[in-house]
């Protein structure tokens, strides 16, 4: 089965670029943006908002990440068994040295970021809204082999994680999967996600 994972919130304890706002950014911009996702503004608008208030060297920026993220565990255990495709709305540019780190290689798809000490700025893998959800989101860039398994935890899985055969949540994602009565696996841990695809 081919695994399609999340990163931020999915592979790392905590989300990176959560964690890049609160050390670096607006929290108030942030906190306002985070109420407003899926309401009043697009995941587009959201992030772009976001990042723009982060104004330092991106080397600060990575030496902070290198430093202080978590990966959950089971990453390792994953990754070996079943070199799942990174997909995340965040960035080649903080994923590919986090995985240097921890001594993994995997297919990333993701995002890139223009650090612009007035403003970081997104530089869209794919700028053209889906045609299944209208955002900015993943599902264009899932692979094409099946069957498929997506592991997730928030809004930006939303979409791509209705293409899949099997769906692994936890957090935001469990939550909308829950109410819109979609099937799928809870998870806290990418070892439980292992141990159930080994079943």
């Amino acid at each position: 089965m081919r695994v399609v994972l999340d990163w931020d919130g999915t592979v790392t304890m905590r989300d990176s670029l959560w964690m890049l706002l609160d050390e670096f950014g607006d929290r108030e911009i942030f906190a306002q943006a985070e109420k407003d996702l899926g309401k009043t503004l697009s995941y587009r608008e959201v992030m772009e908002m976001e990042l723009a208030t982060i104004q330092v060297p991106f080397e600060e920026a990575l030496t902070f990440l290198l430093d202080s993220v978590v990966v959950r565990e089971g990453f390792h255990e994953l990754a070996a068994k079943h070199n799942p495709l990174i997909l995340s709305g965040g960035f080649h540019q903080t994923i590919e040295p986090l995985l240097a780190r921890e001594g993994v290689s995997l297919e990333v798809r993701a995002n890139r970021i223009n650090p612009r000490t007035d403003g970081w700025l997104i530089e869209w893998r794919d700028p053209e809204p889906c045609e299944v959800c209208g955002e900015l989101c993943k599902r264009r860039n899932l692979p094409t082999e099946r069957p498929m398994a997506y592991v997730g935890d928030g809004y930006s899985d939303r979409c791509a994680a209705l293409a899949a055969d099997r769906i692994f949540a936890r957090d935001a994602l469990a939550r909308h999967l829950e109410t819109e009565g979609v099937p799928f696996e809870r998870f806290e841990t990418l070892t439980e996600v292992v141990a159930a695809l080994a079943a």
